[in-house]
């Protein structure tokens, strides 16, 4: 008999995994529930205009501060990815049909929320032709017409290596284009699956050749050494990446991949001054930090 109120209906691993989740972890990743009016604000606006929000597709643990300072990351191209990564919370599958007037709401909503600068992300759309960089494009654009006054940061997908969809989004020039190499090179095929970690620095290095401020996040825990950890920040600076942004792993699902290690905040103090050193523009390193986490502060003429 099913008991989906008390949790009967879940196996006993999933059940056991759920509870060592619980009492392993540490005091510093707890986060204070959503609340307040700008919150309810953005939360009204998400619903009303029928858009997609990695906040709540990825279950971020900072979705409660950013909402409740009135801003929010979109995602565009659906909410249904066709990669199954180890690590996302994004639902996988087939897709829906694109919704061309997807660009349209999404500047709307950017100029009803007095958005100064505004993130958009997407899911991989591998089922198209041109990997949703046409969606892509006239989003952009279209967040130009309506509200001139905001800057960009797009964070895109590889476009599975074709380069004639990553030149559309090197032509429309948001001030911040952002590619995640997620993990480190000896983790990247389990942890993306399809991706692949030299093509990720490859898609760094054409958008800086093409003229675009770029920027990476990598996420801690996943069982990867502090040499591979080094050596990756190392391998995105030698890409000429401007920006870096290192986050603590958490496992969506019992279905995901397991955390390996939470990593202090003394660890993280210590890969941010490593990667200074090396040249970045700006780090934001911390358990908590995610792709687009004050993401306002990145951006510089």
């Amino acid at each position: 008999m099913e008991n989906s109120g008390t949790g009967m209906n879940k196996t006993s691993n999933e059940i056991a995994t759920q509870q060592s989740e619980r009492k392993r972890k540490p005091d510093w990743l707890r986060v204070k529930l959503p609340t307040g009016p700008e919150y309810a604000k953005v939360r009204k606006l998400v619903d009303e205009h029928k858009l997609h929000t990695i906040c709540e597709s990825g279950n971020c643990p900072n979705m409660g501060e950013c909402w409740g300072a009135g801003t929010a990351t979109f995602m565009i191209l659906g909410n249904i990815c066709t990669r199954s990564c180890g690590f996302c919370a994004v639902a996988t599958g087939m897709p829906s049909a694109v919704d061309w007037q997807e660009p349209m709401r999404v500047a709307n909503s950017v100029k009803l929320m007095g958005v100064k600068h505004a993130v958009i992300t997407s899911v991989d759309r591998d089922d198209l032709k041109d990997g949703g960089s046409i969606i892509w494009k006239e989003t952009v654009e279209a967040v130009r017409k309506v509200s001139p006054g905001t800057t960009l940061e797009t964070l895109i997908p590889d476009f599975a290596g074709k380069w004639d969809n990553l030149q559309r989004i090197i032509e429309v020039r948001p001030e911040i284009v952002s590619h995640n190499l997620e993990t480190v090179r000896r983790l990247t095929r389990e942890v993306r699956i399809q991706a692949k970690y030299d093509r990720s620095l490859e898609v760094l290095k054409r958008l800086k050749e093409g003229g675009c401020h770029t920027k990476s996040g990598v996420m801690l825990g996943l069982g990867e050494s502090d040499e591979e950890i080094r050596e990756t920040i190392t391998d995105l600076r030698n890409s000429q990446v401007d920006i870096l942004t290192l986050g603590q792993y958490l496992q969506p699902t019992p279905k995901h991949l397991p955390v390996a290690a939470f990593i202090t905040p003394e660890q993280f103090a210590e890969y941010k001054e490593f990667a200074l050193g090396l040249g970045f523009r700006y780090v934001e390193s911390g358990p908590l930090v995610r792709s687009s986490y004050h993401a306002e502060k990145h951006y510089f003429e």
